[in-house]
């Protein structure tokens, strides 16, 4: 299956049609044209009445997806070009709200590496399942990029300062802590996958379900709350920092210097989006405020650096610009939200847009 030349593949076997994103050199990253063959087959598949759910895996074994195609993004950036990263998060945002809406049962593994785009292409399905090898992520502040996907509006939803806290950090987490922040819903051992997808194929969804979900293994999220909400609910990075590094508890003074090591634009406008998705009502809204703030992002120079850094020079140094928190103005973060006229993605209807945040 992993040596076709097609980035997806798409079949259909018994009572589901699956999806399997098939680039594991590349741990399954998304280009445009995945995300419009994806998009094509759930329409297609919304209307065969053969078809009773849909399934999403990913090739290889190192995980479902790592995201979007940054390489490409940053070529495009690095060249002056706005418009091809515009249309690559057009499509995008689009799947992951037709995810989200999709009419019938929409089940992602997400076992292995489940981050950025990943994340877009299976937590707003409507039966997500995690493993014991699942690590799922919103990474982006280290590339001086900011969660989109549909991520603040994930992140804005879970519970107390969580989401705050793994948007800022990228952090990444297991299964529990993905099923307590609300991006998965059942557990299964890894090794319980291929019985699994046989089941699913062969039976109903429920009883597939009931034959492999176990409770998960616990998770670190729920016994660090206190210190997270407590740190977190300040209404500026700085003075979250601040908080973390007075705290007192080893994780809270690591998280301090896990922020620090971010770009600070990054941080300041996730933090910005982060509270203004918890105020707008839809996902659709959310992701109509992510494609402006996407499209901001990409003519600044800390998304070209982060990801010359993290991912093409892989020399984990990257050289923000402003450098400081105390650099980056509110005025700055303001300008990220500022509707964008007739380029707007416009999946909010009329009198819902994002202007309402």
């Amino acid at each position: 299956m992993t040596g076709s030349a097609e980035p997806v593949l798409l079949h259909t076997t018994g009572r589901v049609a699956r999806i399997t994103l098939n680039r594991p050199e590349a741990l399954n990253a998304l280009t445009r044209e995945m995300v419009r063959r994806i998009d094509e087959a759930l329409t297609a598949w919304e209307h065969d009445p053969a078809v009773e759910a849909v399934v999403i895996t990913g090739a290889g074994e190192r995980g479902l997806c790592a995201g979007g195609d940054m390489r490409a993004v940053h070529d495009e950036a690095r060249e002056g070009d706005s418009a091809a990263p515009a249309a690559f998060w057009r499509d995008e945002y689009r799947l992951n709200a037709h995810i989200a809406r999709y009419p019938k049962p929409y089940v992602a593994l997400m076992d292995g590496i489940v981050m950025g785009g990943g994340v877009g292409i299976s937590a707003h399905g409507g039966v997500r399942i995690v493993t014991d090898r699942s690590r799922v992520a919103m990474p982006e502040t280290g590339i001086g990029f900011v969660p989109d996907v549909g991520g603040t509006y994930l992140l804005s939803r879970a519970p107390g300062e969580l989401g705050t806290h793994l948007g800022l950090t990228g952090g990444q987490i297991g299964a529990a802590d993905a099923q307590l922040c609300g991006l998965a819903d059942h557990y299964a051992p890894c090794a319980a996958l291929p019985a699994l997808l046989d089941d699913l194929a062969d039976m109903p969804l429920r009883d597939a379900l009931a034959r492999h979900v176990r409770t998960a293994p616990p998770g670190e999220l729920a016994a660090a709350r206190p210190w997270i909400d407590a740190c977190y609910g300040a209404g500026t990075v700085e003075e979250t920092v601040d908080r973390l590094l007075a705290h007192g508890d080893p994780a809270a003074k690591e998280a301090a210097e896990t922020l620090l090591a971010k770009s600070p634009t990054a941080l300041k406008i996730t933090l910005a989006a982060l509270r203004r998705a918890r105020r707008l009502s839809t996902l659709e809204q959310v992701l109509d405020q992510e494609f402006r703030v996407s499209c901001a992002a990409v003519a600044i120079p800390d998304l070209v650096e982060g990801v010359r850094a993290q991912l093409i020079d892989k020399d984990r140094a990257p050289r923000w610009s402003p450098a400081t928190l105390a650099e980056v103005a509110d005025a700055d973060v303001e300008r990220f939200f500022a509707p964008l006229g007739e380029r707007e993605l416009g999946l909010a209807g009329p009198g819902d847009a994002t202007e309402e945040a």
